[in-house]
């Protein structure tokens, strides 16, 4: 006996309000500073297009990385402060697995 399929009630992303959200990115030491500004304000466009807002962007700087990545033993840490909504977040992430400068990222969702 198969088992029909019933449509699942979709909601839809006005329904749902935004949430604060933190994201750390380990961008490749090999990107010059110009890239690494265009490369931050491209996630940063990426998540205010979309109707989330930015609340803070700290660059950390080049720092020893715990374990090597790749070749690489440092990376560039830049931390972002948002809010956006849930359901854009795999979005975002997939457009930073596709990123050749990103090397690692953690997109957590913030207590506030």
């Amino acid at each position: 006996m198969v088992a029909k399929k019933t449509a699942e009630k979709v909601l839809e992303t006005e329904d749902i309000p935004q949430r604060g959200y933190e994201l750390v990115l380990v961008i490749s030491p090999e990107v010059v500073d110009e890239q690494l500004e265009a490369k931050v304000d491209d996630v940063s466009r990426f998540i205010t297009e979309r109707g989330g807002v930015i609340s803070s962007v700290e660059q950390w700087g080049k720092r020893k990385l715990a374990y090597p990545i790749g070749h690489f033993a440092e990376g560039n840490y830049v931390l972002s402060r948002f809010e956006f909504k849930p359901a854009l977040c795999k979005q975002l992430e997939a457009s930073l697995q596709i990123s050749e400068d990103v090397l690692r990222y953690l997109l957590i969702r913030s207590g506030d």
